[in-house]
């Protein structure tokens, strides 16, 4: 009994010593020990982040974006010249170094140990080029009878037209018409110079201007007297003579003609074409037999390899020399299908070998493939790139770093390549705002090797860009990022 009223009494003293009052002043007291604390935190991770952070600014410049690739240099073109048959060298008439132009024999065996197909096409080609000629000799006397015949049809032709116009007059209608009126004319023109000097007979003889009307008169009798003869041609018929000459000049071109009708009649046919066509080609047969005892030049190039000598014993698949166009150094490389879009024929283009220290060198891009190559699910097209400055140094199957001017960008936003990050599928980059990380989604434009244009995104000018964002952050955010996406789990 006494020791619960003395656990009562102990209560009621608790009461009285901690009132309300004095309950809201400790609670208090400790939110603000509880702020202090969190703020020195906060400040303390502020000049820790300050530190740890490597940043760099968002500034507005020049930007040349890049396709690099390696690859090997090749010639423009290339050829492995092998014979085709059997037989012992009797000339090499190049070597390693040398120039050579299409067509060019670069060696030849002796005729002696051709094989004997080979010795009798030579014969079998004589033959061939002969019937050959021939069938073209017939085709050409084709076109010489046409033409002949044509010649004879024009000349029969216009002897017909002059036979069948042998009961006309010598002139046209015209003709005579104007010389009727010429006549005319100068018979007024003889009437009123014989009134004129009719009138002189008092003057005498000696007199000037009656010797001048006198010598005009008599020159209008002249002149008379060839209008009307010319008037008389116009108006006379053919005589017997002329007919006669007419039918004979007829009689020629007739036969002329029919001639010509018989000489074209008998190649009219001309030469057929399988006969002609035929006969080429055992005259191409005969020739690639023949060559067969030579090795010639395919293109204009220079000797790169020479692997037999004088007297060596060759079968056929026997390699004598391999020839290269040094003219064109091309470098094939692979491009991912990601990039493809990006390459165009005429892009600039700058290359360096590992054997070439020190040294840069241009090009272009001249072929761009259409049909990607698949090889284990990574699809890649091929790119043609020519140097355009190449000198003794560089030479086919040099390896070489290929680097593609793809875009040039002038003043435009650039962050560095290292600070980019993708967050939750998208590209990302961390600016340092007031000592503290932000993430920034971004869209990126061109890139080059070690920077990249901003697209679109909260950023500008000057901002501090987080270099190297610790991967805790990184991560932190990719959860946070889940957790808010719907249906995330």
């Amino acid at each position: 009994m006494e020791e619960n009223q003395l656990n009562i009494k102990k209560k009621s003293l608790f009461k009285k010593k901690f009132s309300k009052k004095t309950l809201w002043i400790i609670i208090g007291a400790v939110v603000i020990i509880l702020i202090v604390v969190v703020a020195s935190s906060m400040n303390k991770a502020k000049q820790a982040s300050a530190q740890v952070y490597q940043t760099e600014p968002i500034v507005k410049g020049d930007l040349v974006a890049i396709v690099g690739a390696t690859g090997t240099v090749r010639a423009n073109q290339s050829a492995i010249l092998s014979w085709q048959t059997t037989g012992r060298i009797e000339k090499i008439n190049y070597q390693v170094g040398d120039s050579v132009s299409s067509g060019d024999v670069l060696s030849s065996l002796a005729s002696t140990s051709l094989p004997q197909t080979v010795i009798l096409a030579a014969s079998d080609l004589v033959t061939a080029q002969q019937s050959l000629d021939d069938l073209k000799n017939s085709r050409s006397s084709l076109s010489t009878a046409e033409l002949n015949l044509a010649n004879a049809q024009s000349a029969y032709n216009t002897a017909l037209g002059n036979y069948w116009q042998r009961n006309q007059t010598q002139g046209s209608a015209n003709q005579i018409t104007v010389y009727e009126a010429k006549l005319q004319i100068q018979d007024n023109h003889i009437d009123d110079l014989k009134n004129l000097y009719d009138n002189m007979t008092e003057l005498p003889d000696n007199d000037t201007k009656k010797a001048q009307t006198l010598q005009n008169l008599t020159q209008a009798h002249i002149d008379r007297d060839s209008i009307k003869k010319l008037l008389d041609y116009y108006r006379a018929l053919p005589s017997s003579l002329d007919v006669q000459t007419l039918e004979s000049k007829l009689d020629v071109a007739k036969a002329n003609l029919d001639t010509a009708q018989k000489a074209y009649n008998d190649v009219k046919t001309g030469v057929n074409a399988n006969d002609l066509a035929a006969a080429q080609a055992k005259v191409d047969a005969a020739k690639a037999t023949v060559a067969m005892g030579t090795l010639t030049a395919p293109f204009s190039g220079q000797i790169t390899e020479s692997d037999s000598m004088v007297g060596d014993f060759v079968i056929i698949g026997t390699t004598s020399f391999r020839m290269d166009d040094l003219s064109k150094l091309i470098v094939d490389v692979e491009i991912p299908e990601v990039d493809i879009n990006s390459i165009k024929v005429g892009q600039p283009v700058t290359l360096t070998f590992d054997a070439i220290t020190g040294q840069e060198y241009s090009g272009k891009v001249v072929e761009v493939t259409r049909v990607g190559d698949s090889i284990n699910n990574v699809v890649n097209f091929k790119v043609s790139v020519q140097i355009l400055n190449p000198d003794d140094k560089v030479l086919p199957g040099m390896t070489t770093a290929v680097n593609i001017t793809v875009t040039q960008l002038k003043d435009v936003l650039i962050v560095p390549n290292r600070s980019v990050r993708t967050v939750n599928n998208e590209l990302t980059i961390y600016l340092l705002r007031n000592g503290v990380a932000v993430k920034v989604p971004i869209v990126l434009g061109a890139s080059s090797d070690t920077s990249s244009e901003i697209a679109s995104g909260d950023v500008k000018e000057g901002d501090q860009v987080i270099l190297n964002p610790p991967s805790s952050l990184v991560n932190l955010m990719q959860s946070q990022g889940s957790q808010s996406r719907p249906g995330a789990n």
